[in-house]
């Protein structure tokens, strides 16, 4: 077994053994493989780190060195750096997760690993939170695959807070770009010592933009359908403090257990109701049954829902053919800017790579484009710091994204300019890569509808200004009991 000697805990062996460096090195490199998926006992045996329950010690990341220094990647050229993904692969999206686990290693794979930040190439693992819950996955990336990045925490983050605000202070580690984390109050993260980026904005821009465009489309009355998942509850508040701004009336709030085989009585509720729009914060399984159902009811609505219809199984759960029943069926989020280099270079590669456009759809897929954005920005921002430290990643997101800078598009182009000590200004596909000091995207509020054949129609961009105007005066803050970290908050 590999295992990483860290610290000066063992200095005294290394000492008493250094005739023996250049044959445990060999034996390093010819057991790295046998490591890569049972190495258990190597991110937590006793010869490692202790006792199992030492976190700092089995999660202290290569590169670090002093911790907080951020003035220089100290791990081998070449050492591979952990890439760890919350994964989705039980549980309500369960649908979802070979998709959203493609979608992560489509940069990886196709674009950053062809020249890898610091020489280091990057190695996927995934850790499913379906069944453990978000906060074992995320103990998992760390003390068995000692992950220097960890993808996408998302909307269980208030149950371990905590364990991650303490590994940052202690190891300045992992760095954490989320494409799921909307559900996280904007006024966290974006910090050296709260290092999340969020792809896609905050879930109360999801419910916003529902009600933006019912507004458009004069819609007068509205339901609003949620279930009972925590962005999903979140977007829903959203919506109905957007409507009330709006002065839209919400005719009732329905909310449903999330996975159930059948809404007919939700159903029942709203054919009574007769609103001119419903709003649904729900999965793409419960939203396909849900206005199936609503069909054969004998209903046509506006149904106007979240960023999971994009997926195929939403459209599966429907059937295409009732589509043209309904008067509109379509999601409120965010759009794709498609005049622009990057999108061009993006959709022309995953459309041409087997196993990513044949098996998981179009470039359009909000969460296709949406994370090959934020992983090219982290790897950018990794080169642009010199590190992989949390201290030194997070000020760099801000930096490779924003003017002034030489505007670049794509990877190769923007790491060529960073090699070539210029400043950089990264102009991704979801918008001008500006990030809110809490660490939120600047993304484009769009509208996109489902046409007839079940295919995503060209987007519906909403109004940015007001946009912004009302997620801002409706978006969930987080209290918390002292504004230098480590603290403790709550939401």
């Amino acid at each position: 077994m590999k295992y990483k000697w860290k610290g000066g805990r063992l200095l005294a062996l290394l000492l008493a053994l250094a005739f023996m460096a250049a044959a445990c090195s060999a034996d390093d490199s010819s057991t790295e493989a046998a490591g890569d998926g049972d190495s258990d006992e190597s991110s937590t045996g006793s010869d490692d780190s202790g006792e199992g329950d030492s976190d700092e010690s089995s999660t202290e990341p290569d590169d670090s060195g002093d911790g907080d220094s951020g003035d220089g990647d100290t791990a081998a050229s070449g050492d591979p750096v952990a890439v760890c993904e919350l994964a989705y692969y039980t549980g309500e999206f369960g649908a979802l997760g070979e998709s959203l686990t493609a979608d992560v290693t489509f940069p990886v794979e196709q674009v950053i690993n062809e020249d890898p930040p610091l020489g280091r190439p990057w190695e996927m693992f995934s850790e499913d939170l379906g069944t453990v819950g978000e906060a074992q996955a995320a103990r998992a990336c760390l003390e068995r695959h000692d992950a220097e990045i960890v993808v996408s925490i998302a909307h269980g983050y208030r149950t371990y807070r905590d364990f991650m605000i303490e590994q940052w202070e202690e190891n300045d580690s992992p760095i954490v770009p989320s494409v799921h984390g909307g559900a996280i109050p904007g006024n966290l993260g974006g910090k050296p010592g709260e290092p999340i980026f969020r792809a896609q904005g905050l879930d109360e821009g999801l419910g916003t933009s529902g009600i933006l465009y019912a507004e458009d489309i004069e819609a007068k009355t509205v339901v609003i359908f949620a279930t009972q998942v925590e962005g999903f509850q979140l977007a829903a508040d959203a919506a109905e403090a957007a409507a009330e701004t709006v002065g839209i009336e919400v005719l009732d709030r329905i909310d449903a257990a999330a996975e159930q085989p059948s809404y007919r009585a939700e159903v029942e509720r709203i054919v009574d109701l007769e609103p001119d729009a419903v709003i649904v914060q729900a999965g793409t399984v419960e939203s396909g049954t849900l206005i199936k159902q609503a069909a054969e009811a004998g209903l046509s609505l506006e149904w106007i829902g979240e960023t999971g219809w994009v997926q195929p199984e939403f459209i599966g759960t429907l059937g295409a053919d009732l589509v043209d029943t309904q008067e509109g069926i379509g999601f409120a989020a965010f759009s794709y800017d498609d005049t622009s280099p990057a999108w061009e270079f993006f959709s022309g590669l995953w459309e041409s790579t087997p196993g990513y456009g044949d098996e998981f759809g179009p470039a359009t897929d909000l969460y296709h484009f949406s994370t090959y954005d934020v992983m090219v920005h982290t790897a950018l921002a990794v080169e642009a710091a010199g590190s992989y430290s949390a201290s030194a990643w997070a000020p760099a997101m801000y930096e490779v994204g924003s003017a002034p800078g030489e505007v670049c598009y794509t990877y190769a182009e923007c790491l060529a300019l960073l090699r070539d000590g210029q400043d950089i200004d990264y102009e991704g596909i979801t918008g001008n890569g500006d990030y809110t000091e809490g660490g939120v995207n600047n993304v484009t509020a769009a509208y996109t509808p489902i046409e007839s054949d079940g295919s995503t129609g060209s987007p519906v961009i909403l109004d940015p200004d007001r946009s912004l105007e009302i997620v801002d005066s409706i978006a969930t803050r987080a209290e918390c009991d002292a504004e230098v970290l480590p603290n403790v908050c709550e939401w």
